[in-house]
């Protein structure tokens, strides 16, 4: 069997309906190009998600590897079984719960033949409400480079938290499978990091994945996620454990590597705010307020934008502020630059 091109790598749990919809959106042309990695991590519903697999593998002729954790690992430790377990050139990551846009991946799998080097890509990607509005994710105008270094590092942080479409060069990442970072569901970020400070990145300006508006979290049940995390919803805490440990990496790249990073990605996370104010939201204001307070100690409170989101939440609520938001950024046709 010839070594494949891209790894799909899906971290596994609970969601075997939702794991179905993904595994259906696959569509690569060249089969012999994809392997198709899934770690199911140990949850009620294992068997009906082993059917899953089983009856796609029986329908479709793509490399699937399907491994059962003996333990429940959690989100970053999970990462990085699938890590281990892949052997593609690069690594594309998916959420059990989101989609590939359809023809996608046949244009990313070109857009990586022509770029061999590249360490790490940024996606483009499409959000839907459950009315059915969408909210597209685009960063620039068309197909983007960017020189390893602090500035790239700084710049590809922020927009690559959200796990399905993470595409990196496996190699590069093979150094860094630490488990300081585990319970902070951001493993990507610290693996993006130190890619991006020795290798050339990209972004890829196609919509690759596509998500929905909902959902239930299952975060919480690994040993280093509890206490951090509430399985079935987020709470204010859930929502202040998550934020903080942003930093958690960055001080740690910072010390690693001599930097002062981690006041410049606050003040690029506080400009653009908006939805890690907007989860909160639907709370009373009391409790809208005392979150508020929590990251103000924190220090996300350093620029305008931070406290306009504010306003304009307790004022017109997360219902209207997302319409306008999703209005203006089709209207210019992608995310604004502040």
């Amino acid at each position: 069997m010839n070594k494949p091109f891209l790894s799909i790598c899906i971290p596994s749990y609970n969601r075997p309906n939702e794991l179905n919809n993904l595994l259906k959106s696959i569509d690569v042309s060249n089969k012999s190009e994809c392997e198709i990695i899934i770690c199911e991590d140990n949850s009620p519903k294992r068997i009906e998600i082993r059917k899953i697999v089983n009856e796609f593998k029986l329908k479709n002729n793509y490399q699937i590897k399907y491994f059962e954790n003996k333990s429940n690992l959690g989100y970053d430790k999970n990462l990085r079984e699938l890590i281990e377990k892949s052997s593609g050139n690069f690594i594309v990551f998916m959420g059990d719960d989101d989609t590939f846009v359809p023809y996608s991946l046949d244009k990313l799998v070109d857009f990586l033949s022509k770029n061999k080097q590249i360490g790490y890509v940024l996606k483009s990607h499409v959000y839907y409400f459950p009315c059915g509005r969408a909210e597209n994710f685009r960063y620039f105008d068309g197909d983007r480079f960017f020189p390893a270094g602090e500035d790239t590092y700084i710049e590809l942080f922020r927009k690559s938290v959200f796990i399905s479409g993470f595409v990196i060069q496996r190699d590069y990442i093979l150094g860094y499978m630490v488990d300081r970072f585990d319970g902070t569901l951001l493993f990507q970020l610290y693996i993006l990091s130190e890619v991006a400070l020795k290798h050339e990145c990209a972004y890829f300006d196609t919509p690759l994945t596509q998500a929905t508006e909902g959902g239930v979290p299952f975060f919480g049940n690994s040993e280093s996620e509890k206490g951090l995390y509430t399985p079935g919803d987020i709470t204010i805490e859930n929502s202040i454990n998550f934020l903080k440990s942003f930093f958690k990496i960055t001080r740690f790249i910072d010390k690693k590597h001599s930097l002062n990073s981690t006041v410049k990605i606050k003040k690029d996370m506080s400009k653009y705010f908006y939805p890690n104010l907007a989860i909160q939201r639907h709370r009373g204001l009391k409790d809208f307020y005392g979150y508020i307070r929590k990251l103000n100690k924190i220090g996300f409170n350093v620029t305008i934008y931070y406290y306009i989101y504010i306003i304009v939440l307790v004022i017109f609520g997360k219902n209207l502020c997302d319409r306008v938001i999703v209005f203006l950024k089709n209207m210019i046709g992608k995310t604004p630059s502040l």
